[in-house]
């Protein structure tokens, strides 16, 4: 980074964290802490929700999800309007009028302790793990930047964000929120333009459209009806459905969010707000991955992404084999940059293309095995898989970005990751002292002493988050990892609270027994099954229903 990248970086951050504090000294006691004191607008809380769940993942997963797999992932989110629509009529007027600081409070007072307890356990576990993806991502980018340890990374992110979620609490998460989202909305802009400003003169938009085409890139609806497909438009629009439910309607870090609402017009307002952007923004984002594979037929992309993995095997016993590869690849991709050219010729002077197709299909076949290769060099030096998918956007920024402009799209990375990490320990925070620590240890302590631990208990789950991240890297995308974490707990939780709003009859012991239910049969399906993560949101989510509705059958007496 030049001093120009580096000054766009300290000025933007240093402004939004004082920012986020200046907004925050209004809070009054633990309810300022942890909801703001309920007064804050329907906009600001749409966006916090939107940067909450638009990490860093979501530039840095899903745009190399795109690259490597089109637009496919695109219909996970297609259900999201629908979600919202649903959350808006059930779900958010039973929490508004609760008057709850946690979700998981609720259960309590419709069935009993033990499943308050057991849900939010599994709400921590989960959102503890996540929490630790989402502090990974910005630290695949200084990696690449700096030449910088990844631990060293971790541990400067993990700080930052820890300082001022505990001073400022939610209100200085949701403003900070507010800005970075505007700055990713920005990020996303930037990035499409540079990127088609680094095409060559001849290749316009409607060259770059026809040839992510003809590459099947832009093909985002699979009609299969397979279940082990990840992504298909049933996968998406059903568990899909499901996962967006479990997420918005059912976890701390989202619901948290609209009870800060000032009524509940306003929270049912952040959530249309969002049902409206939401998809549209993804859609963008996965742009900039099939663009970047498009790019990438008239630059030479490396063969390996991830330059530590490159090293490494360049160092090794392996290192002719590699260099083999490297120089076939270079011969096989200026081939292909050949024939795209010759084909936007011939398109446009009218001749037969399919021949040069042909030969376009033929390299792109011979540049994804010498991939698969090389990849298998990086295995059995490493004796680890490659994460190569999550070093694709990083890689190209370093590379091709302008200064100035470099400093400002590091830091759209950051504050997203920043963002979301900053609404998993406020979230983490809450339900850890609404939940346990006020419930079953310190039941009269003063609003202080409940400010003073929660701060504390922000920093413990910052340095477990950043315990996980340690481990984050092995998981391949991050954007499908940090997905199927949440695909292993969401559905059942999902169907707890159904089993509350719907069953009038359940009770305590048959939500209880249901939850255990519903998690062990995700536990046997993701094992003995090859089913897409996405339906273990709906598995989960029946089996809870079925098993607490039966076992609240009250029994008859002989």
């Amino acid at each position: 980074m030049t001093a120009l990248d580096w000054f766009v970086f300290v000025l933007y951050f240093g402004g939004v964290i004082a920012f986020a504090i200046y907004q925050s000294r209004k809070n009054v006691g633990i309810e300022g802490y942890f909801l703001a004191n309920r007064r804050l607008p329907w906009g600001a809380i749409g966006l916090s929700v939107m940067a909450t769940q638009a990490s860093a993942i979501t530039f840095i997963g899903t745009t190399g999800q795109a690259y490597d797999n089109g637009m496919e992932f695109i219909q996970v989110y297609l259900p999201l309007p629908l979600a919202m629509i649903v959350l808006c009529v059930l779900f958010v007027p039973i929490f508004y009028r609760a008057k709850v600081y946690t979700a998981y409070e609720y259960l309590e007072n419709r069935f009993d302790a033990k499943t308050r307890s057991f849900t939010s356990f599994l709400f921590l576990l989960s959102r503890g793990m996540a929490a630790g993806i989402v502090m990974y991502a910005p630290a695949v980018v200084l990696s690449i930047m700096m030449g910088w340890d990844e631990i060293v990374t971790i541990a400067i992110m993990g700080v930052v964000t820890i300082l001022y979620t505990m001073v400022g609490g939610i209100t200085a998460v949701i403003w900070t929120d507010v800005v970075q989202m505007l700055m990713m909305f920005a990020g996303i802009g930037v990035a499409l333009l540079v990127l088609f400003a680094e095409l060559p003169a001849e290749v316009g938009m409607g060259d770059v459209i026809y040839i992510g085409g003809i590459q099947q890139m832009w093909k985002s609806i699979d009609l299969s009806w397979d279940l082990t497909n990840r992504y298909t438009l049933w996968s998406g629009l059903i568990g899909g459905f499901f996962l967006a439910l479990a997420y918005f309607g059912c976890d701390q870090s989202q619901v948290q969010r609209y009870l800060t609402a000032k009524s509940l017009k306003q929270s049912r307002l952040s959530l249309i707000f969002i049902a409206f952007l939401k998809v549209p923004m993804q859609f963008l984002i996965l742009s900039i991955g099939v663009l970047l594979f498009v790019f990438y037929h008239f630059e030479r992309p490396p063969l390996i992404f991830n330059p530590v993995e490159t090293a490494l095997v360049e160092n090794s016993h392996l290192q002719d084999e590699f260099a083999l590869l490297n120089s076939q690849h270079q011969q096989t991709h200026e081939l292909r940059r050949v024939a795209t050219l010759g084909l936007l010729q011939a398109r446009r002077s009218g001749e037969e293309l399919g021949p040069w197709q042909d030969q376009i299909q033929e390299h792109d076949q011979q540049l994804a095995l010498l991939r698969r290769e090389s990849k298998e060099l990086v295995k059995e030096v490493r004796g680890a898989a490659s994460n190569d998918v999550n070093y694709v956007f990083p890689s190209y920024l370093i590379k091709y970005v302008p200064a100035g402009v470099l400093g400002l799209m590091i830091a759209v990375i950051f504050a997203a990751a920043m963002s979301s990490l900053d609404s998993e320990l406020t979230a983490l925070s809450s339900a850890t002292i609404v939940d346990f620590y006020r419930r079953y240890w310190k039941r009269d302590a003063s609003e202080r002493h409940y400010l003073a631990a929660s701060r504390w208990t922000t920093l413990l789950w910052g340095i477990f988050a950043a315990g996980v991240a340690l481990y984050a890297g092995q998981l391949g995308s991050l954007i499908e990892a940090v997905n199927r974490i949440g695909s292993y707990f969401y559905g059942s939780l999902l169907g707890v609270f159904l089993l509350a709003f719907l069953v009038k009859r359940a009770n305590g012991t048959g939500a209880f027994w249901g939850l255990w239910g519903g998690m062990l049969s995700v536990f046997l399906v993701s094992i003995y099954t090859d089913i897409s993560f996405l339906y273990y949101n709906v598995v989960g989510a029946v089996v809870v229903v079925v098993i607490g509705t039966v076992f609240s059958i009250p029994r008859t007496e002989n």
